[in-house]
């Protein structure tokens, strides 16, 4: 960062619309921290052209390679990230300087006629291209009574709500956070309770990455970092990466903070591994206090990791078949 004051930050940034959004709200925080002004970066991943199925082109990191390539060739000076998008290993010439206080982790349902997932018909044509979700979704159905047909289905979120507005689908699936932060979380017709629906690791959590050797970056994108959502999102990562599954695979997980009045005194780690027709689920939780250290964190989602592994979930993930 050795650079004048007045000459602009680079912001390296996926092109979809939510992508777009959410770099703007941490462009504006960094210039806010830094006193300099923040230009976005265009770039296009693979999993930005590709048509195929997220989970049959190996779903990690589809999103990610192409900013990572433009930091280390040094084409833009930070990066943003969807944190769900990542891969659970970290390059090392790449640090996570920032993790931003988290948006709600939830799934979100948009269907016809406003309707929730209680309410949807026996045999209604649910989409989403998340193996997770599938698998959580046929479960969910199953304790209701019902029997669901899910569709995988690709695109941003205009083309996946577009699936339902057009009379093809009942009810599409998308992050809560995805919708807020473009402004249409009032689509939502369902918030889905973690209870039933464990998020992706990190879901509603961004990264924001910067080249490690750029000690002056770091330090000043780490005034962004959020400690709770770091320690949360770590031990999702940890759970996700000890169970050596990708963003293809079927496996939710969500760190609670748990307040003992106004002060945090525990973590609550929860993970969900299914077949995509959920009829087996392996669902586990551990609390523990709250990590104080990186260390800490990876340990807490090892243990719960090693509980599941213990109870069948490496039988489980097996099933990448959509």
């Amino acid at each position: 960062m050795n650079t004048r004051p007045d000459q602009p930050l680079r912001l390296g940034t996926r092109r979809s619309k939510l992508a777009m959004s959410q770099s703007g709200h941490v462009a504006e925080a960094v210039r806010a921290v830094t006193g300099r002004p923040v230009e976005l970066v265009e770039i296009t991943t693979y999993g930005d052209v590709s048509r195929e199925n997220l989970a049959q082109i190996g779903g990690t990191g589809v999103f990610v390679t192409a900013l990572r390539d433009a930091l280390v060739r040094g084409e833009v000076d930070f990066a943003v990230h969807s944190l769900k998008d990542l891969p659970t290993t970290q390059p090392d010439e790449l640090v996570i300087a920032a993790m931003p206080k988290r948006e709600d982790p939830r799934d979100a349902l948009v269907a016809r006629d406003g309707l929730t997932l209680e309410q949807l018909p026996d045999g209604a044509r649910v989409g989403t291209g998340s193996p997770r979700r599938t698998a959580q979704l046929h479960a969910y159905a199953r304790s209701l009574g019902k029997r669901i047909e899910t569709v995988a289905i690709r695109g941003n979120v205009d083309t996946r709500i577009g699936f339902v507005r057009d009379g093809e689908l009942d009810a599409v699936v998308l992050a809560a956070a995805g919708l807020n932060r473009i402004g249409r979380g009032d689509e939502a017709t369902d918030l889905l309770s973690v209870d039933n629906m464990l998020p992706a690791p990190g879901q509603g959590a961004l990264a924001v990455e910067c080249l490690a050797s750029n000690t002056e970056l770091v330090a000043a994108l780490g005034e962004l970092d959020d400690p709770h959502t770091r320690a949360a999102v770590t031990a999702e990562r940890s759970l996700l990466g000890a169970l050596e599954a990708g963003c293809s695979a079927p496996v939710g997980a969500l760190a609670d903070l748990l307040a003992d009045g106004e002060i945090v005194n525990e973590m609550r780690l929860r993970g969900v591994v299914g077949t995509l027709d959920g009829t087996t689920l392996v669902q586990l939780s551990t609390t523990g206090p709250v990590p104080q250290s990186y260390d800490e964190a990876m340990a807490l989602g090892r243990e719960l990791a090693d509980e599941m592994l213990a109870k069948g979930a490496a039988g489980l993930m097996g099933e990448r078949s959509l």
